[in-house]
This record gives C-alpha cells, structure tokens and sequence, in this order.
C-alpha cells in the first residue's frame, strides 16, 4: 500500500534544491535549511516563484520515481518534472479509448460529479444537525433541495456539455451558503463568491492553496497506478492540465479541501492575520501560514474512515490512491461503473 505521508513541502520563497548524495538539500542563500534522503520521499513539492532545483536532482527523481511539480505562491501549478512513461500501456490505452468514447466518458463524468453534489449536500446536512444556532438557516435548508435537485439532473444528463453546467450551478449554490458555515465573526473573514486568479479575499486563498495539495495527491495517486494524469473525462484536455487529477479531486473537494478550510478557520488556527494583500489586489498565505496549513492537512490524511465500497478501514490520505485503483479496475473491464467516493451525512 501506497505511503502518504512523505511528501516534501517546500514553502520558502527563493529556495534552491539541489542533490546531495543520496539526498534532497533545500538551501537559501547558500545555506542549507533541510536535508531529507531521497529513499524516503514519493513527491516534492514547492510554492514561490523563484523556488528551483537543479538537473541532477531532477534526473535523480525521475529515476527514483519522485515526482516534483513546482505551484505560484497561491498554489497555482506551474510546471513539473517526471522520468520516464511508467505503468501499463494496455491500461493507458483503455483509458484514452473511454475519453474518446462521449458515452463512456460521460458515465464516469456523472459518477465523479453526483458524487461530489451528494458530498457537498451532506456536508450542509451535518452542518445543520451540529449548529443549531446557524445563521441563515433557511438559506442552508434551501441550498439542501436545490442540490438534491441537481443531483437528480446529473442522471439524466444526455452529453458533457450539460453535464458541466449542472455541475457549475451546484457550485455556484455550495459557494453561496459557505459563508453561513463559517462561525467566526470576523466579517474579513468572508468571500464574495468563487475567485481564482488570483484569490481577492481569506477564503478563496485559502481553499485555492488546499486544493493545490488535493490536486497534487490526485495526480501523483494517478501515476502510481499507471493512469495518465492529463487525459481525462469531465475536464478537456490542455496542455501541461492534469484533467484526468482534476477530475477526480471534484468527489473530494466538499470533505477534504472545504471541510478542512472551515476547520480551519472556526477553530480561528488561521485568521486575518495568515494573509497578506498584494499591490495588485490578491491575497495570499503567509509563509508561516502555509505551514500550519500543510500540517493540518497532513494530519487529516491520517484520519481513518470505513470506505463505503470496499468496506473496509482505511486512512484518508490512501483514498486518492484507492479511487484511482477502482478506476482502473472498471476501464480494464473488471467493474460495470467507477464507484466514486460518497460520504455518509
């Protein structure tokens, strides 16, 4: 079974990796930070924009099979290094044969998306049994039905065109009450709305760094089984776009990225204070910020949950990895659908 926690986070801004021996060395103005044996690590990953590695240490990861990817300060991904093409040829051409076939890809499209309105909807339900004092209230009730609406529209989507407005409007409903769920009073402390590029408040900041870790876990979850990362189902294929991780972070994104951004903040372990506003309007975590965040997220991955189709005990971290196996599974022929990941409320 595949590790989750040895995945090496580097957040300092204008950081140089190097090899070193057998070893990764993060050095900043020319002093060595951390030294950390490459055996132990399956990815590394960094944020700034002047953070950089040198060729032997990326030639040593390829070899190694540690993939590296390199995000802006706000978790956008930049660029990232791989060795050579590893897993099954025979499992990468099932997997482009489905995403040229519209059918097949809408069915594993539908899977993916019903199960993350489900998940979004459950989340709320939680919501409104553990805070009976919610504000808003009827706002969160009402966002209940319409969802369970659109989960009905999923079904019966006809094409991928239809399927991705269905899925926009769940998302647009879910952002619309995610302020409700934030308890703090702080009223910085709230967004207007999803904003990416880049983030214009605390909020989006926050969940757009958390979902560049969950998107990193999905694509690195994607290579180790031997899928190829950037073909995907729901999101179109571009250049240098891992949609096939970007898909599947879509069943995750209410449980694991907002779930732990509303911890987060509820439990006031991240405030105003982690971010600062730049000349050009965007906010961003702190360096020292980010930490805590990186932490708190690693410390989720170990949470253990009873997996609804497998039954059987498992960390969260592992789950990535798992859902990437199911999928395999049903593009080699061995299951009739792609069972995607659906909390219980």
């Amino acid at each position: 079974m595949k590790k989750h926690l040895n995945t090496l986070f580097v957040t300092l801004e204008g950081a140089f990796l190097k090899k070193d021996g057998a070893a990764v060395d993060v050095r900043h103005e020319g002093e060595s930070k951390l030294r950390v044996p490459l055996h132990n690590l399956d990815s590394i990953v960094t944020f700034g924009w002047d953070t950089c590695a040198s060729a032997a240490l990326m030639s040593a990861c390829g070899d190694a099979g540690v993939g590296m990817s390199f995000h802006s300060p706000h978790g956008k991904f930049l660029a990232s290094t791989t060795g050579g093409v590893s897993g099954n040829i025979l499992l990468r051409r099932a997997q482009y044969r489905a995403s040229e076939d519209s059918d097949q890809a809408l069915r594993i499209a539908k899977n993916c998306i019903a199960a993350k309105i489900a998940n979004s909807r459950n989340l709320l339900q939680r919501q409104l049994r553990d805070h009976a004092d919610m504000s808003q209230r009827t706002d969160v009730e009402q966002a209940v039905v319409i969802l369970r609406n659109r989960l009905d529209h999923v079904r019966t989507a006809g094409d991928l065109a239809t399927l991705r407005g269905i899925e926009g409007e769940a998302a647009r409903i879910w952002f619309s009450v995610l302020n409700h769920l934030i308890r703090v009073d702080d009223q910085r402390l709230r967004m207007k709305g999803r904003v990416k590029r880049p983030p214009t408040d605390p909020v989006n900041a926050l969940l757009s760094f958390i979902y560049a870790l969950l998107t990193q876990d999905c694509r690195s979850a994607c290579e180790s089984v031997g899928l190829d990362s950037q073909c995907g189902f729901l999101h179109q294929d571009r250049p240098g776009r891992h949609s096939l991780a970007l898909d599947l972070i879509e069943e995750f994104r209410p449980v694991l990225a907002d779930r732990l951004a509303l911890t987060l903040l509820n439990r006031q372990q991240i405030t105003w204070k982690d971010f600062d506003t730049k000349e050009n309007g965007a906010v961003l975590l702190k360096e020292d910020s980010m930490k805590k965040v990186l932490v708190a997220w690693q410390e989720r991955k170990q949470d253990e949950i009873l997996h609804p189709f497998l039954e059987e005990k498992m960390t969260v971290g592992l789950l990535p990895f798992i859902q990437c196996r199911l999928l395999a599974r049903y593009l080699r022929g061995d299951h009739d659908a792609y069972p995607a990941m659906v909390w219980k409320a």
